[in-house]
């Protein structure tokens, strides 16, 4: 009996160091992990959210087989869903971009593009490199040429993090593509790429403001000085609050981003609605004249179109005036465009989407033989090679990305964009949630995803049988309309004629 109580205790005895030990090999695991994961650089939320970040991983490895059970389909979150979401991932890693067993994409969706391809696409040695885009050459003192097509779009200082615009500012320069500042004016972060600049007047105009308020040609020349700006854009509205200025809320304003707007640290930064100094069509042309004569570089504008009838009247005037007062450029935002804050009555119904605004614009330019004064830019919810080679078929010269280049950084669309709680450091002033974004790591995603891109929009554009993306037109894709059915761009938006009096 004693030997059967003994053989218990010790039985226990063991058990209890057994248990202790796993314990302890727990402990020294979870320690070993969060360890790896506070210094490592690759992923932000493992890096600020040591250990339990790495669930996320898990489960999206686990979505891969169980989300026909528990998961939303690939398709079907909003605003991008997660195969548009992973495309960039993995492009902003370098990773290989190709798939398995067939598309998830239907080919019946309504707005969706088709492109067509050709029956002799070019051999590799007929393939060009890119063509030159031009701005303001004739007419700027100093002109503007680049041959990248993919850039990033207006995010604020304010908006973002100054980790985060590091980053953009420093893979641009790796990718040979610009960075618009956006409203809330040129920072430090701005300038420590290295990166092609376009400097962005919104109706507030930060950075470039006098002690009441307006428009300051002292601070414009300042700006203009340095070499890395190297355009100006006037910004009339933006896809997110098409009629509503800026919102920045209090909590977001800090002393750097205060003393770069020029405002109170700590107070709401509310743009107005639309430039107090600019009321009619002939002062938008003194603006774009005068920012230009300022400056000595390219200027144009920044609007979401809604109604349409002012065009024409604005390419008259141009005429009347003469090309000096035309803009160099026409940045066109989509209204499912914008990043930042907005009343959901606006970013939800407010304007046209690009898919009717974009052949709209480009026609009104070729009508009145303006196109080729005007470059147009385009932007809103392109961040897949299809979506941007479907605005070069449209007639856009280049495209803008904002959130594309938010998910490069790192973004998994929490959706906590105005609210100062992004979990990736991105849109916050948390230094806590900062720390969790080192600019060197995600610099180089940045360069990555623009780099990708462009390259895949070049082997759509060689698949459709032309030798770059500059040469692709309307004949070349089309779209599905609402019955499920494939239909021409050429039927769809008609290509315009130059009016008589204007060639």
């Amino acid at each position: 009996m004693n030997t059967l109580k003994n053989f218990a205790l010790g039985f226990i005895e063991i058990s209890a160091l057994l248990f202790t030990f796993t314990i302890g090999v727990v402990i020294l695991v979870v320690a070993w992990m969060y360890i790896i994961d506070v210094t490592q650089t690759s992923q932000t939320i493992r890096r600020n959210y040591p250990v339990i970040g790495r669930f996320r991983y898990f489960f999206e490895h686990l979505g891969e087989f169980f989300r026909q059970y528990f998961f939303a389909l690939d398709r079907e979150e909003l605003p991008f869903n997660r195969a548009q979401r992973s495309w960039v991932y993995r492009a902003a890693k370098n990773l290989d971009s190709t798939v398995a067993f067939g598309s998830t994409h239907p080919l019946n969706q309504p707005g969706d593009y088709i492109f067509l391809n050709g029956l002799f696409p070019p051999l590799d040695e007929e393939i060009q490199p890119r063509s030159s885009i031009d701005f303001g050459h004739g007419f700027a003192h100093t002109p503007y040429s680049t041959t990248a097509f993919f850039n990033i779009s207006a995010m604020s200082f304010g908006a973002l993090s100054a980790p985060a615009i590091t980053a953009l500012s420093s893979g641009a320069h790796k990718a040979g593509i610009w960075l618009n500042t956006g409203e809330g004016g040129i920072s430090p972060y701005h300038l420590q790429g290295g990166c092609d600049i376009v400097f962005q007047i919104g109706t507030a105009k930060y950075g470039v403001r006098d002690a009441n308020g307006k428009l300051s040609d002292h601070k414009l020349k300042a700006l203009a000085a340095h070499e890395q700006v190297r355009m100006f854009e006037i910004k009339l509205s933006q896809g997110a609050k098409p009629g509503k200025g800026g919102i920045l809320p209090g909590a977001k304003v800090t002393h750097d981003i205060a003393s770069t707007r020029g405002i109170p640290e700590g107070e709401d930064s509310i743009s107005p609605n639309r430039h107090p100094d600019i009321s009619s069509l002939d002062e938008l042309l003194d603006m774009i004249h005068r920012v230009r004569q300022v400056t000595g570089k390219p200027t144009g504008i920044k609007a979401v179109m809604g109604q349409s009838q002012w065009l024409d009247e604005f390419c008259q005037k141009i005429h009347q005036r003469g090309l000096d007062y035309a803009p160099d450029f026409f940045t066109l935002d989509s209204a499912d465009g914008g990043t930042g804050a907005a009343p959901q009555s606006l970013i939800d119904y407010m304007g046209l989407p690009l898919s009717r605004s974009l052949p709209l614009v480009v026609n009104k330019l070729v009508e009145y033989g303006l196109r080729g004064r005007i470059r147009v830019i385009c932007s809103g919810k392109m961040i897949n090679p299809s979506g941007v080679a479907a605005a070069l078929c449209l007639g856009a010269d280049c495209v803008n990305s904002a959130r594309g280049f938010m998910f490069a950084l790192g973004c998994v669309q929490a959706l906590q964009c105005n609210k100062n709680t992004c979990p990736t450091g991105i849109t916050t002033h948390d230094e806590d949630l900062q720390r969790g974004l080192v600019p060197a790591d995600k610099a180089e995603r940045v360069a990555h995803y623009a780099r990708n891109l462009m390259h895949e929009v070049e082997v759509i554009a060689h698949s459709c049988g032309v030798a770059e993306p500059a040469l692709l037109r309307r004949d070349n894709a089309q779209i599905i309309n609402e019955m499920g059915s494939p239909e021409s761009m050429v039927d769809l938006y008609p290509e315009a004629q130059t009016l008589p009096q204007y060639r």
